[in-house]
């Protein structure tokens, strides 16, 4: 017999970015701080990630982009691996996205890619802790996710090999 099952998960959604706490406000500041610095002149699309480590520690991230497209490197990704190499076992508590572009205006938060979901969900199964995700576009609203596991449903892990 079929059972069926709905995958789903709240989030919190704010109209702006001054209802959030000090702490989550400057996260996202930290972003915003590595977007303005992206790598992205081909794409004009550019990403921040900031992240803020159990030690207390924030670590940042841009995009990175290349003319072989495939070379490039996703904001998400730069500040978790650099994370992994220099902190490799401190857990992530948040991760802080947020987005601009240069060829139109961005207003919706935008969420991480596929390649960036799984590597962030394999750091999540690794710590055994969520990563909380807070996203934003350029400005106005901003948006809250309890976990990569979340944004990632029926995710693949290490259990499968």
């Amino acid at each position: 017999m079929a059972i069926k099952k709905k995958i789903g998960f709240d989030i919190v959604i704010y109209d702006s970015f001054e209802e959030m706490q000090e702490g989550d406000r400057m996260l996202l500041k930290k972003s915003v701080e590595a977007r303005n610095n992206a790598y992205a002149p081909y794409s004009k699309f550019q990403v921040g990630a900031a992240l803020k480590l159990e030690n207390g520690e924030i670590v940042i991230g841009n995009n990175q982009e290349n003319a072989s497209y495939p070379s490039g490197l996703c904001a998400e990704r730069v500040a978790v691996f650099y994370a992994g190499a220099k902190f490799p076992n401190v857990a992530i508590k948040t991760l802080a996205i947020s987005v601009q572009s240069k060829n139109s205006e961005v207003l919706e938060p935008a969420a991480p890619c596929g390649n960036c979901r799984q590597s962030l969900f394999e750091y999540e199964h690794r710590q055994k802790s969520p990563i909380r995700i807070l996203m934003m576009g350029a400005q106005g609203k901003v948006v809250e996710c309890p976990s990569v596991a979340a944004i990632l449903p029926l995710g693949f892990d290490k259990t499968y090999l």
